[in-house]
Formats: structure tokens, sequence, C-alpha cells
């Protein structure tokens, strides 16, 4: 690749990230050579209209400016249409590291020319990146909402229900069962919201508003520490911005301020 193009280096789990003239953060433009000249690097679309590239790196020469940033920060640093393309480099760079084996003989793969495929030459075998979808929920009994905390939240926050779609499942049937396992209720009047696609590591979240229902608050305590309904007046502390859990409270306040 001898034009300058954007590059999306990741090392040690990290985006390879420069601050610009004005304090932003951006991703590094360069020929390949600057960089070492990749290996396997994919084509993941473009950036302020250059051509964008994803390539993982066993390590960082001492002459390659900038800072290693975490995927989470990027998004309060260089906001969302970064965070999603730098998501995008992610997930793609762990199908083609996670598939360089054939799962199903385990014979080596090669990326298969012009898609997103890794080829098995032995049995034939195409295995393409893969999307794990979850449904969010956030249930709502006039102006209050239902907000839970997983275990595995920072200390004081609380977010929407949500869990993974089971196979055969669909995605009405899976608000209904995730919202009645994890805290015990029924719910009603599923209302589409948004979707957003979540690179940790690779799921992609379709999310709900929905009614009350019916039942008694009875959180799992193997997923869920605690749950209850809180007021617009006292909220909780709520998930970052960047996630569609927060898109979604913040929607449903504006609709209940109304």
């Amino acid at each position: 690749m001898d034009e300058l193009c954007y590059w999306l280096l990741r090392c040690e789990n990290s985006l390879l990230t420069l601050t610009d003239s004005a304090g932003v953060e951006d991703f590094p433009l360069g020929l390949a050579a600057n960089f070492g000249n990749p290996k396997n690097a994919l084509l993941i679309g473009r950036w302020k209209g250059v051509p964008c590239y994803a390539a993982e790196l066993d390590s960082l020469s001492e002459t390659v400016p900038g800072a290693l940033t975490s995927l989470r920060r990027i998004f309060g640093l260089a906001g969302a249409e970064a965070f999603a393309l730098a998501g995008r480099a992610t997930q793609l760079l762990d199908w083609q590291r996670d598939h360089r084996y054939c799962g199903r003989c385990g014979a080596p793969t090669m990326r298969r020319p012009g898609e997103f495929a890794m080829a098995c030459a032995a049995c034939g075998l195409l295995a393409y990146p893969r999307m794990a979808p979850a449904v969010m929920v956030l249930v709502m009994r006039n102006d209050q909402l239902l907000l839970a905390r997983s275990p595995h939240f920072p200390p004081g926050m609380f977010s929407a229900l949500a869990g993974f779609v089971e196979a055969g499942e669909t995605l009405e049937q899976c608000a209904a069962r995730e919202v009645r396992e994890e805290v015990g209720i029924d719910i009603a009047n599923l209302r589409y919201f948004h979707s957003q696609s979540w690179p940790f590591p690779n799921s992609f979240m379709v999310a709900f508003f929905a009614d009350y229902a019916g039942g008694i608050l009875r959180p799992d305590p193997a997923e869920i520490e605690a749950a209850d309904w809180f007021t617009l007046a006292a909220l909780p502390q709520l998930p970052g911005r960047v996630s569609i859990a927060r898109q979604l409270i913040d929607e449903a306040c504006r609709q209940v301020r109304r």
C-alpha cells in the first residue's frame, strides 16, 4: 500500500491514537512502511474520505508517535463516529485472529479475496465474522423506570435489563424471557428503540421500551445484584453516553417529561 491511509493499529488490546494540534484524538495517517508494513491488514472503510486499514501489531516501534488507547475511551476522546470505526476494526481483527484454523477439520485457513471470509482449502468451510444478538429492555411503569445492576458493573451503576438471544428465539420472545428470568415480572407493549454494534467483544444490541404488565420484583441473585423502580428525580449512576443503554434511558426520560 503505497498511498496515505489511516491506520487502526492494535497492540496490547488497545488502539494507537494521536493528539492533533487542537487537542483532538485521531487515528494515525501514513504509509504502510511508516508502521512496519503490518501483515494481514484489513481495509475496513474510509475515515475523513481516506482509506482506513486495521492491523494487529505484536509491539510498537519507538519511532511511531502516539499512545495506546482503550476502545472504551475512544468515544470520549474522539466521538461516536470514531468509536464505531474503532469497534468495527476490533471486531474484524478478532475474527481474523480467531479463525486462522478451520473449526470443522482443523486445517489452516486463508482470507478469501473480496470479502470478509476465512476459507478452508481442505474442506471448503467459510468462516464469516460472527455477531451475537442481544436484547435490551427498559421497562416503564407510569413515570418510573426499572433499572438493575449486575455484579460486574462499576459500584453504584444501574442500567436496563439485557440478555442474549437463544437459538430458535425471536427478539420479542427473548425480551419477555429475559425480564421474567432476571426480575420476575411480565411486560407488554414492546416498542423498538434503536440498535448498536457493541464490540465487547462482538455483540449486536437491539433495544426496546416495554410497559410493566404485572408481577413482583424478584431479582435472580445469579445475575442481578439489585433492581428497583426509579423516578426521574432520583436516578442512580447510569452507563456512559456511548452505550445504547444510556441512550435508551435518556429517551425514556424525555418521553416521561413531555
